[in-house]
């Protein structure tokens, strides 16, 4: 049975949310994409940024071989190290396998939109891999935090200097609630 998805697992960077389906969420363990059901409610959640594709086992696999190359890369922008060479083909790969282009159109006026040809788990594994290559190479990525919470392994992007945890509302609360236990600990016993 695969993991909840939590609510900070969703809303960060694309990247970030994909990698976060392997790590540990405030106290719950587990794969988010252990199996396609996984990777469905996924999808669901992620549905208004991604393209939504009946889920096979080669769907899931494919996305799974695409979120370790994710990792890797996302670990080595963190750490301020180069790319693992096979991460960074992955990703690069994975653009090539649906590629892009532009075509212009009429609609009261003239207008160029972009699009991928391929197969349905191509595009959605190539949707991912733009994401993270947009991501990688735009300014967010100096901002990769992992949650301050002791239990929880979740990465968030830090658009606040003083942001410290994947949700405020989970991990921040939490925390808070028991630094105040801890605090007022003894005025219980007396």
């Amino acid at each position: 049975m695969p993991a909840r998805i939590v609510s900070p697992l969703i809303g960060e960077p694309l990247p970030l949310d994909l990698v976060n389906t392997s790590r540990n969420a405030a106290g719950e363990g587990g794969d988010a994409l252990e199996d396609v059901a996984g990777l469905e409610n996924w999808l669901l959640a992620e549905a208004d940024r991604l393209p939504m594709v009946r889920v096979t086992p080669h769907t899931l696999d494919a996305v799974r071989e695409l979120r370790s190359h994710v990792a890797a890369l996302i670990e080595a922008a963190r750490s301020g190290v180069r790319p693992p060479a096979d991460a960074l083909a992955g990703l690069n790969a994975a653009l090539r396998a649906a590629p892009s282009f532009a075509q212009l159109s009429w609609d009261d006026g003239w207008r160029l939109d972009g699009g991928r040809s391929g197969d349905p788990d191509a595009l959605l594994v190539a949707a991912l891999a733009e994401a993270t290559a947009e991501f990688l190479a735009g300014p967010m990525v100096d901002a990769i935090r992992e949650c301050a919470a002791p239990d929880c392994a979740l990465l968030f992007a830090a658009t606040h200097p003083r942001r410290r945890w994947c949700s405020a509302t989970v991990c921040g609360n939490r925390i808070r609630v028991a630094r105040y236990y801890a605090r007022h600990r003894f005025d219980r016993a007396i």
